[in-house]
């Protein structure tokens, strides 16, 4: 298939889907515990999702519930292969030594000692958050629904549980990007980035190298620096919206540095981008634009108090 061909059913596919985006995020929220491990199940649920509906003969006669499944199906999966990883490495005699472990690990850790098994918090969201009855549930999680029953049983009285997040080390590098970035220096910006460093626009494209980020015509830095959003966002989100291109400014969220981008508006400045940069050694190694993430967005604007718009999940416009 080519490139082109692949992409535009992709791009079909997410716009078909958008109606369903907000409470299939809040789902994945309801799961994860994590904004961030949120959208990457969203993301992960509409890639499976797109290959899955190429193998169907038959209409889907409920989509919402369908996503869901896969959803639910794509995070059970993953909490059972950590389990696994966990009994495998992780040795009685080795709990003195937590401290040694990765940031990655302690938060694996974290969603194994979980009160509820996966399959039970997955029956407890979907019947009591979502209001699916029992019978969609057990559709959905594809089991009976005397087991649905039972994991609704044993999961409602352990559910309540404080999210748990875990402060990543905050990095100079953020600080050294922010300031590239304000100043409008494309090449200090580039000298930061490793030479395999990638970035990602959050569910629709992902770029290889500092050379592919600094192309003029599809590159993700360079029209971060140089274009005003009004390229790429459709004109229902525009509203207000002054023409003036991004600031960035280096804000704390729960105990890890991220970048938001304000832009200028006619009722002054919201954030319309949030941006997540992991360092490799005072490198960077990869970027992360959440500009088509919406509900990330929202919910990380709300926390840090501060306004926000939406841009929608896409760049092109609705298929005639």
């Amino acid at each position: 298939m080519k490139p082109d061909t692949a992409r535009e059913a992709w791009q079909r596919f997410v716009e078909a889907f958008e109606p369903l985006r907000p409470e299939l995020y809040r789902y994945c929220r309801f799961l994860t515990r994590s904004a961030w491990d949120a959208e990457d199940l969203v993301q992960d649920t509409l890639a499976r999702g797109l290959v899955t509906l190429g193998c169907l003969f038959q209409d889907i006669e409920n989509p919402r519930a369908w996503l869901f499944r896969v959803a639910s199906n794509l995070w059970i999966d993953r909490q059972r292969r950590l389990r696994e990883i966990a009994t495998e490495n992780v040795a009685p005699a080795a709990a003195a030594s937590a401290d040694c472990l990765s940031v990655e690990g302690r938060e694996a850790a974290a969603t194994l000692v979980g009160r509820l098994a996966p399959q039970e918090r997955a029956a407890v969201i979907l019947k009591d958050v979502f209001a699916f009855t029992v019978e969609e549930t057990a559709e959905i999680l594809t089991t009976t629904q005397g087991a649905i029953k039972a994991a609704l049983h044993r999961g409602r009285g352990k559910l309540a549980e404080p999210d748990v997040e875990y402060p990543r080390v905050a990095s100079s590098v953020i600080d050294a990007f922010a300031d590239a970035f304000n100043a409008r220096d494309l090449d200090r910006l580039v000298a930061l980035l490793l030479d395999t460093a990638t970035a990602d626009v959050v569910g629709l494209a992902k770029e290889y190298g500092p050379g592919k980020m600094k192309q003029s015509d599809t590159g993700s830095l360079y029209h971060s620096l140089f274009s005003p959003i009004s390229h790429a966002v459709q004109p229902e989100y525009l509203s207000g919206y002054s023409g003036e291109l991004a600031r960035v400014e280096r804000r704390d969220y729960r105990g890890e540095s991220i970048l938001v981008s304000w832009y200028d508006h006619d009722e002054g400045p919201a954030v319309r981008d949030v941006i997540r940069i992991i360092d490799d050694n005072g490198q960077v190694a990869s970027i992360a634009f959440y500009f088509f993430c919406p509900e990330v967005i929202a919910e990380i604007c709300s926390e840090l108090g501060v306004p926000c718009r939406s841009n929608g999940y896409r760049y092109w416009p609705t298929s005639s």
